[in-house]
């Protein structure tokens, strides 16, 4: 409500930040938070043995940790920032006032490891002059493990605030954000998935770079599966943890995350094939454990692609569960925070909307009022042609028999109520009318919905500039100012 609507209709807001956080995320815990450590376990093990082959393995898996997490890594993580300004600067702009401490001392811990991960590796080659000089690189390598996890360990906290602030709601303190319900149970979930993610992808790698010594390779994979096992039986306590203290309301929402609405029978279906991938990564590594050296190359891909595509999977279903609210009863997932609600409904949100470009619906401007009020209400997780397109959802319910603008208005009134992960319509009555109509029309013409960047800002009003961010404007004052 405070900035101009940023939409791009192709793709849609929602699926635009999905693909860049979810690769963002393998990637760290995947080769940042997870693969780091077995570097250093395999530097140590070259130290304890004094075997240079350990040594140099281990420099050849850092060398595709640093460029991957350097390059991929580091854009997609300036990406999520990019996209998620874009998309809801009003979450963004909230969870930066929240944790702007814990973000700062994170900003101060990322730099500190992109150093860290830098000496680490360009120093390598020199640290093996003297032994003293290869225990202090070895330190540099646990330093270097310890700050990823501390960064990812930050972030978290925020993750878990968005799912459920908890106490903040009332108390409305950085610890009591940080400490939220939802934050100890993920963490201890993310760091052990990302151990098993870490040492299995370093194992496919390992089995790639051993395949002319394959006793060395029996050594290292001996100790690497050891390592990957025992993270993946604290990847089950972790799970269990951590799906217990999901708000019931969430998990409500689970069938429909894992499946979308259309194939939400298949839900049981898709849970027994989550168990099954599990036991299958489970099983892999229980044989490497057992006869290291024996068990098929092709195994340990599959289980990397199958943690992977598990990943994904759980930040979709994450993202979603949490609707319909984009911070736990705190925001809803259009932007609009759950205070501003009365208000809202009462005088029009049009009314209390910055960058609007109508401000009162009349009988001349019914379908042009419904297009601003479905730009305010509906663009952050809908389209009208591209990816979710309400265009879509609309010819599921009604087919090709003509759209009724009231079947339609009084659908939306109710969509809370039959859908609870849709978030309550925030207008008046006039409003509720005018986005029906607007929808109605998309039967027979639907052209493709632009933001901001392309349709421009509209021209400044008193209401406008009468406005602050994380302020509602006193509509009764005329001369600019605000309360």
């Amino acid at each position: 409500m405070d900035f101009p609507i940023f939409h791009i209709d192709f793709i849609g807001n929602r699926m635009l930040i999905a693909v860049d956080a979810i690769l963002h995320v393998i990637i760290n815990h995947a080769f940042a938070v997870g693969a780091l450590p077995v570097v250093a376990l395999l530097e140590l093990s070259g130290i304890r043995r004094e075997d240079a082959r350990w040594d140099k393995l281990a420099y050849r898996l850092l060398k595709i940790i640093f460029i991957i997490t350097t390059t991929l890594g580091a854009l997609t993580g300036v990406g999520i920032w990019f996209s998620a300004s874009l998309v809801n600067p009003a979450a963004i702009g909230s969870l930066i006032r929240v944790f702007f401490w814990g973000w700062f001392v994170e900003w101060i811990v990322f730099v500190s490891e992109v150093s860290l991960i830098m000496a680490y590796f360009l120093s390598w080659q020199t640290a093996g002059r003297s032994p003293e000089a290869k225990l202090k690189h070895l330190r540099l390598g646990i330093f270097l493990a310890v700050f990823s996890w501390i960064t990812m360990a930050i972030i978290v906290a925020i993750l878990g605030f968005m799912m459920d602030p908890g106490n903040w709601v009332t108390e409305r303190t950085l610890m009591s954000g940080l400490f939220n319900p939802m934050y100890l149970p993920q963490l201890a979930f993310r760091t052990t998935l990302a151990m098993v993610m870490g040492g299995m992808t370093m194992i496919c790698l390992i089995y790639l770079f051993t395949r002319h010594d394959l006793a060395f390779r029996t050594m290292v994979l001996r100790v690497i599966s050891n390592w990957s096992g025992a993270w993946m039986l604290g990847l089950i306590v972790a799970s269990i943890w951590y799906y217990q203290v999901i708000p019931n309301h969430m998990l409500a929402n689970i069938p429909v995350a894992v499946t979308t609405q259309e194939y939400v029978s298949w839900n049981g279906r898709l849970k027994l094939l989550l168990i099954v991938g599990l036991f299958y990564v489970g099983r892999v590594l229980w044989l490497s454990v057992k006869r290291p050296g024996q068990v098929h190359g092709a195994k340990y891909l599959v289980s990397v692609l199958l943690l992977f595509a598990m990943l994904g999977q759980f930040e979709r279903v994450r993202e979603f569960i949490r609707k319909p609210f984009i911070i736990g009863n705190y925001m809803y997932a259009n932007g609009i925070r759950v205070a501003d609600y009365p208000l809202l409904q009462r005088d029009g949100i049009l009314q209390h909307a910055t960058y609007a470009g109508i401000r009162e619906v009349t009988a001349d401007n019914q379908i042009s009022a419904g297009r601003e009020v479905f730009e305010q209400t509906c663009t952050r997780c809908h389209t009208v042609n591209g990816v979710n397109s309400i265009r879509g959802q609309l010819k599921k319910m009604y087919g090709g028999k003509p759209w009724k603008s009231e079947v339609i208005a009084a659908y939306i009134e109710n969509m809370h109520r039959a859908r609870y992960f849709m978030p309550p319509f925030p207008g008046n009555k006039a409003e509720l009318d005018a986005l029906a109509i607007y929808l109605a029309s998309l039967q027979k013409r639907a052209a493709a919905f632009n933001g901001a960047q392309i349709n421009g800002i509209p021209k400044p009003d008193k209401i406008s500039a009468a406005t602050v961010y994380g302020t509602l404007p006193n509509l009764s004052i005329t001369n600019g100012e605000h309360e």
